[in-house]
């Protein structure tokens, strides 16, 4: 017995119906899917890890310039309930002076709202130092390079170059200090003397608030702040740090000192933008690491760290590693 003719248009039209509401049902969950692991997806422990409470682990590496991503971050832990606190993991040289105050208020912000810990990896120093004194407690390891309380303003003179070649720039402007120093020529005394001042007023800074922070007299202020880098062996004893150890330390101090529940899980909070100012070049690295080709892959990362200190600007706090002649 054959079925009516109109029965059968009608079971198709129901099947395409079914079909299409399953189509935007996968849909409607695969999204939300996706909205929820770009809120809460970034931690090591899964999407739902930023759903319970646990230690949110902030990372500080390379260089500070005090970007809105990071300081929305650093914002964003502060106003989650489910942070019971911080560890900030720091590895950085430093970077731009106000870059290095920026992340400082703003880590100061956060530490006023839950306990902040930081964590040394191997080098916390200039700008690097300033954002790790923002923390209650500072832990680094042994061997961890600390300090380098200091600023400093270069600029290239190519001047005898362009006689070289036979170039002359020409400059007017409105007085003898506007644009100095230019690169372009000798710099002139006056130039020299207001750069200085203004190293010396970021210096001052600099020295008043790790005074302030690490709690040390003027002796011992002095001790540590003629621009060195310190072991966090050395650094001990002249209270740049609190005490050595690692992310394990810091936990266990958080714990005893600030009442952290104990096993509490560690949760990565990282920035929401995937590629960032470099990450072009950290992109296309990654891609030559997974095809075994590590050279490519060295030598494009010292691309992007060699670009990204060449755009700093102006008075910076910033350790530089000593390079062989």
């Amino acid at each position: 017995m054959s079925l009516p003719h109109d029965y059968l248009i009608d079971r198709r039209r129901l099947r395409r119906k079914l079909s299409l509401w399953r189509i935007l049902a996968i849909g409607g969950a695969t999204a939300a899917a996706l909205a929820l692991f770009a809120r809460y997806g970034d931690g090591a422990l899964g999407p739902a890890a930023k759903l319970s409470p646990h230690i949110a682990r902030l990372s500080v590496s390379g260089i500070i310039t005090g970007d809105k991503e990071t300081l929305d971050l650093v914002k964003s832990i502060g106003e989650d309930a489910k942070a019971s606190a911080v560890l900030l993991a720091i590895d950085s040289p430093g970077g731009t002076t106000t870059g290095a105050e920026r992340l400082h208020d703003e880590l100061r912000r956060l530490a006023a709202k839950k306990p902040v810990v930081a964590v040394v990896g191997t080098l916390a120093a200039s700008g690097g130092y300033i954002a790790a004194i923002a923390a209650d407690e500072i832990v680094a390891h042994g061997n961890s390079l600390v300090g380098s309380i200091g600023v400093l303003f270069q600029f290239p003179n190519v001047g005898k170059l362009l006689d070289n070649v036979g170039v002359q720039m020409e400059t007017v402007k409105s007085s003898p200090l506007k644009a100095a120093p230019n690169g372009f020529e000798p710099t002139s005394e006056e130039a020299r003397a207001a750069i200085a001042a203004l190293v010396a007023d970021s210096y001052d800074w600099f020295k008043g608030l790790v005074k302030e922070r690490r709690k040390l007299d003027d002796s011992e202020l002095a001790k540590v702040t003629d621009g060195r880098v310190f072991t966090a062996r050395q650094g001990l004893p002249l209270k740049l740090v609190d005490l050595i150890g690692g992310e394990r330390e810091a936990i266990e101090w958080l714990e005893t000192e600030k009442g952290v529940a104990k096993r509490l899980p560690v949760v990565d909070w990282k920035k929401k933008n995937a590629i960032e100012r470099f990450g072009l070049v950290d992109s296309a690295a990654g891609v030559a690491a997974a095809l075994g080709l590590d050279a490519l892959a060295q030598a494009l990362q010292r691309v992007g760290t060699v670009a990204e200190r060449g755009l700093l600007d102006g008075v910076v706090a910033i350790w530089q590693a000593p390079t062989p002649d």
